[in-house]
C-alpha cells in the first residue's frame, strides 16, 4: 500500500512541556488509525503538527496527497459568516468559485451574445460538467443529510448556524473534498446517533488514510484497525480495534509491572549486598565494586512500571441560597433574519431543579441557553432570574477561553479569591503545577472543558446553564464530572447528547424544542438524547 504519512524521530513541545519524544510511525492508504490518550497528553497538538499547522521541535513529517483536517473546535469565522453552508462545502473541491464564475460568464453571454462570449461560456460549461459541477450540489446535500443537517439549513449563512451545525458543515466539507488523508479530531461531537452511524459507515469504506482522535468507543471499535497510544511523551502502537487495544494494553501493563518489580528487587538485592561488603576486606570491597557495576548496568536497561489511568474526583461547592423560583421564561422567541427558530417558549425552574432541553440540531437549544446567559437577545418575550440567583454559563465552543491569556488569569477574572485557592481549584480539575501559567489557548479540548468548569466552580453560581459540557473529555474525567454534578444541589438547565451523562444528572423535567413543550423525565426518553 502507498505510504501517505511518514513520521520519523518526531518530538513535539507545547507550553514548554514535551508531549511527544522521538516518535516514528508510518500510515498507508487504507490504514485507519485511532490516536488515544488522556486529556492533555498532546493528541490534538500532534494532529496539528502532522497537518502542518505547527512545527515540530525535532524530527520529520513527510506527507503525500491532500490532507483534510477537522479541528476539535472549529470557530465561527467572520470572513465566511455570510457564506452559505452549501457554498462552503462546495469550496472543498473549488466548485464554489467555479459556480460563481460560470454564472458570471452566462450573464455576460446573455447581455452580449458575441462569438467570443459564447465560446468562453461553452468551454467553462464543459469543464464544469467534466469536473462534476452539475452533480456537486446533490452530492453535497447527500453528505450533509447523512450528517444530520436539515436540507433547509444548508442554504443558510454559516453565521446563523449553531456550533453543532457548523461542525457538521465543516466535516461535510472535508469529506466532500475527497482528501487522501483524513485527520479527524473528535468527529462525533455535536452529532446524533443517526449521523454517527452514517459517519462510521462512510469511514469503513473510505480508501484513503484515516487518523482519528475520539473518546467515542463505538467509533473507535467500528472504524479503526490500529491504535497509537500517547502518554507521557511516548507513543506505543497496537494492532486491531479499540477493544483489542484495551486487552493488549492491560496485558502489557501486567507484564511491565511484573518486570519492573523484578528489576527493582534485583537492584535492591545487589545494592544491599554491595553495601554490606563495601567497608570490609580489600577482596570484598572489589566484589562490592563489581556489584555496583552490575547495578549500574541494570539501571541503564530498567523499565518503568506502567502509568495507571488516573482516577479523578471533582467537587462543586454548595451553591449560595436563592429564592424558590430560579428563573421564569415567558413567551420567548428567536430568529436570525428568517423564520423563527422557536417561538413562545414558556417555563419556570425552581431551586435545585434540573431541566433537560431536547431537540434536533438547529432547534434552538444553544440559542435559548445564550438568551438566558445574556449572550443573545430574544426577539420577543422575556425571562427573569429569581431572588439572589447567579447564573453560570458553559459554552460548548469554549468561547470564553482566550488565546494569549494564562489559565490563572482566566480564573482571576471569575473569582475574587487568593491565588493559592485558585491553584487548589485548578489542581482538583487536573490542571496542576505550571499549567496555571500556560497560555489557555494551547490547552487541549478536554483541558479547556475542565478550565471552563473550574471557572463555574469559582463563580459561586446557583444556576448552571450547561451546553454539551462533556465534549472532549476522556472517560475517567467524564465519569468524575458527571458524578460531581449529580451531587451538586443547585439548579441546572442542560443540553447534552451524552445519554450516560444525562442519566447521571437525573433531570426532573424535559423541554422539547423548538415547540417548547414541557414534560416530566422518564427512562423512555433516554433513547431520544443521542438522537437530539
Amino acid at each position: 500500500m502507498v505510504v501517505m504519512l511518514q513520521v520519523s524521530g518526531l518530538s513535539v513541545e507545547i507550553g514548554g512541556k514535551t508531549t511527544l519524544s522521538s516518535a516514528s510511525f508510518t500510515v498507508r492508504a487504507g490504514d485507519k488509525v485511532g490516536l488515544v490518550g488522556r486529556n492533555g497528553a498532546g493528541k490534538t497538538t500532534l494532529f496539528r503538527t502532522l497537518g502542518g499547522e505547527r512545527q515540530p521541535t525535532s524530527g520529520n513529517v513527510l506527507r503525500k496527497g491532500a490532507f483534510g483536517y477537522l479541528n476539535q473546535d472549529p470557530k465561527a469565522d467572520p470572513r465566511t459568516a455570510q457564506t452559505t453552508a452549501l457554498m462552503h462545502v462546495l469550496s472543498g473541491r473549488g466548485h464554489d468559485e467555479a459556480t460563481v464564475q460560470l454564472e458570471k460568464l452566462r450573464i455576460t453571454m446573455e447581455e452580449t451574445p458575441s462569438d467570443a462570449n459564447i465560446t468562453r461560456f461553452t468551454k467553462a460549461q464543459e469543464k464544469f460538467a467534466d469536473e462534476g459541477g452539475y452533480s456537486a450540489e446533490s452530492e453535497v446535500r447527500r453528505i450533509v443529510a447523512g450528517l444530520g443537517l436539515k436540507d433547509d439549513r444548508v442554504d443558510l449563512p454559516l453565521g446563523v448556524l449553531s456550533g453543532g451545525e457548523r461542525r457538521r458543515v465543516e466535516l461535510a466539507r472535508i469529506l466532500y473534498a475527497g482528501s487522501d488523508v483524513l485527520l479527524l479530531d473528535e468527529p462525533t461531537n455535536h452529532i446524533d446517533v443517526d449521523a454517527k452511524n452514517w459517519l462510521m459507515s462512510f469511514l469503513r469504506t473510505y480508501r484513503g488514510a484515516l487518523l482519528v482522535i475520539s473518546h467515542d468507543l463505538d467509533l473507535l471499535d467500528e472504524s479503526i484497525n490500529r491504535v497509537l497510544h500517547l502518554d507521557e511523551g511516548n507513543l506505543v502502537e497496537y494492532k486491531g480495534t479499540y477493544s483489542q487495544y484495551k486487552d493488549s494494553r492491560e496485558k502489557d501493563e501486567e507484564r511491565l509491572g511484573k518486570l519492573a518489580a523484578r528489576q527493582a528487587m534485583e537492584v535492591n538485592r545487589l545494592s544491599s549486598l554491595a553495601d554490606s561488603m563495601r567497608h570490609s576486606t580489600n577482596r570484598r570491597a572489589r566484589i562490592a565494586k563489581s556489584l555496583d557495576k552490575r547495578v549500574e548496568k541494570l539501571d541503564s536497561v530498567r523499565v518503568e512500571g506502567p502509568t495507571k489511568e488516573r482516577k479523578s474526583e471533582y467537587k462543586f461547592p454548595d451553591p449560595p441560597h436563592s429564592g424558590r423560583v430560579v428563573v421564569e421564561v415567558e413567551g420567548v422567541s428567536k430568529s436570525y433574519g428568517g423564520p423563527p427558530i422557536f417561538r413562545d417558549v414558556n417555563f419556570a425552574l425552581e431551586r435545585g431543579e434540573r431541566l433537560l432541553i431536547l431537540g434536533l440540531n438547529g432547534a434552538g437549544k444553544t440559542s435559548l441557553l445564550r438568551i438566558l446567559a445574556n449572550r443573545h437577545v430574544a426577539d420577543s418575550g422575556r425571562f427573569h432570574l429569581g431572588l439572589d440567583v447567579s447564573a453560570g454559563y458553559y459554552a460548548q465552543e469554549h468561547e470564553g477561553i482566550e488565546s494569549g491569556v494564562s489559565v490563572i488569569d482566566h480564573m482571576r477574572r471569575q473569582a475574587n479569591i487568593p491565588d493559592d485557592e485558585i491553584r487548589a481549584l485548578l489542581g482538583m480539575f487536573d490542571l496542576r503545577g505550571d499549567m496555571a501559567f500556560q497560555d489557555a489557548g494551547t490547552l487541549s479540548g478536554g483541558e479547556k472543558t475542565k478550565l471552563a468548569l473550574t471557572q463555574l466552580v469559582a463563580g459561586g453560581h446557583n444556576l448552571l446553564l450547561l451546553d454539551e459540557p462533556t465534549n472532549n473529555l476522556d472517560p475517567p474525567s467524564l465519569e468524575a464530572i458527571g458524578s460531581a454534578l449529580s451531587r451538586w444541589p443547585g439548579a441546572m438547565i442542560i443540553v447534552s447528547h451524552d445519554t450516560r451523562f444525562v442519566d447521571q444528572l437525573a433531570p426532573q423535567r424535559v423541554l422539547f424544542m423548538p415547540d417548547g413543550t414541557l414534560d416530566y423525565w422518564s427512562e423512555e426518553l433516554a433513547e431520544l438524547v443521542e438522537m437530539a
